[in-house]
């Protein structure tokens, strides 16, 4: 039986000029010139340019291959002239001139949609030919980055001394912060198993048991809506436990695999551990929430005691709190703060404008 491939489409360059390779891929587009047809050819890896001899049968041939067919092309590798070098691609300085090219699986329909393509496609349609979908390369690198953070994640808990298990998927229900999946059981009618939401009892028997540092990267599954800061369903998280530790501890091991991940895989300015403590009191008084997005300028500052002596009803010994807002805002803002503060309960808003310098 033949080879399909000697190299992938990303290997080939200036080194093997002059030897026969063979690659196996994609056809991505064809080029027909005439007295010659030029393909690019892709695998996961990358692109290669394939270009037929003059013959006029292997140009019928080549010309008429359906986009996105699979094939395997052997050939020389020979450098590209000037004109035809492309800097784009790692192989654009080289190309394959074809000896033997087989079809091993014609496409026999025509495309739905465009593999590659920055215009809307619908849903609906992604998902019914979702095997055309992941041939994207948006999507097949969404893939790649989610596999080498995972990698990155493993490596960094397992030299920190930490054991990866797996526990169970199909488990009895427990009390969390939302709904069981519920899968009926065969071999008992009437009774069901859930799907954990978490492993969280899991994991306390195994620091019951001794072991000392336990890690997973658990699949956790949630029967609920979609919520702004909440994936729905089925979702992946780095899970861990340890054993004699104190909440140092514990930030001590997993700040620095939070650090070292997001320096690795993200162009954004990450500060360095330790992080920022912010106390729960704290947090609520400034920014009303106990997840802060500290990009937000906007603070909560207490207004109480400058209050104290003024004779306006509303405000007397009351705790008064406000966000300063530098520049001058239109009448519509006011409105829609006035509007959204209503839908969630309060009263109203109360608005101060002023000229003066105040320190608060």
């Amino acid at each position: 039986m033949k080879e399909y491939r000697t190299c992938t489409c990303n290997d080939i360059s200036l080194n093997e000029v002059g030897k026969k390779v063979r690659i196996a891929g994609f056809v991505q587009t064809i080029r027909d010139f005439g007295g010659l047809v030029f393909l690019d050819i892709r695998d996961m890896y990358g692109i290669t340019q394939v270009v037929t001899s003059s013959d006029e049968k292997d140009v019928d041939f080549a010309s008429h291959i359906p986009l996105e067919s699979c094939v395997s092309v052997y050939g020389e590798v020979r450098k590209r002239d000037e004109e035809t070098i492309n800097p784009k691609i790692k192989t654009g300085l080289v190309e394959i001139r074809i000896e033997e090219i087989t079809i091993l699986n014609k496409r026999t329909k025509n495309l739905p949609f465009e593999i590659n393509t920055n215009q809307e496609i619908r849903e609906d349609l992604r998902l019914q030919y979702r095997f055309l979908d992941l041939r994207n390369d948006r999507l097949k690198n969404n893939l790649i980055l989610r596999a080498k953070v995972i990698q990155f994640l493993r490596t960094q808990m397992i030299e920190q001394g930490f054991l990866e298990v797996q526990t169970p998927i199909l488990t009895s229900s427990s009390p969390e912060g939302a709904r069981d999946y519920l899968v009926p059981s065969r071999l008992h009618p009437g009774k069901f198993y859930a799907l954990p939401q978490a492993p969280q009892q899991f994991k306390q028997l195994l620091m019951v048991s001794g072991i000392d540092k336990y890690f997973q990267i658990a699949p956790c599954f949630r029967d609920e809506d979609a919520r702004a800061d909440r994936a729905p369903g089925e979702f992946y998280q780095l899970d861990m436990e340890m054993s004699y530790s104190t909440q140092e501890d514990v930030f001590a091991a997993i700040e620095p695999v939070m650090y070292n991940t997001f320096k690795k895989f993200s162009n954004k300015e990450i500060v360095k551990y330790p992080f920022p403590r912010i106390p729960y009191k704290e947090s609520m008084l400034k920014y009303g929430t106990d997840k802060p997005d500290l990009r937000n300028p906007l603070i909560i500052i207490d207004l109480s005691d400058f209050f104290k002596k003024c004779t306006f009803k509303p405000f007397i010994d009351r705790t008064v709190r406000a966000i300063r807002v530098k520049g001058h805002l239109s009448k519509g803002f006011h409105e829609k703060m006035l509007d959204y503060a209503i839908s969630i309960g309060m009263a109203g808003l109360r608005i101060f404008r002023s000229t003066r310098r105040f320190k608060f």
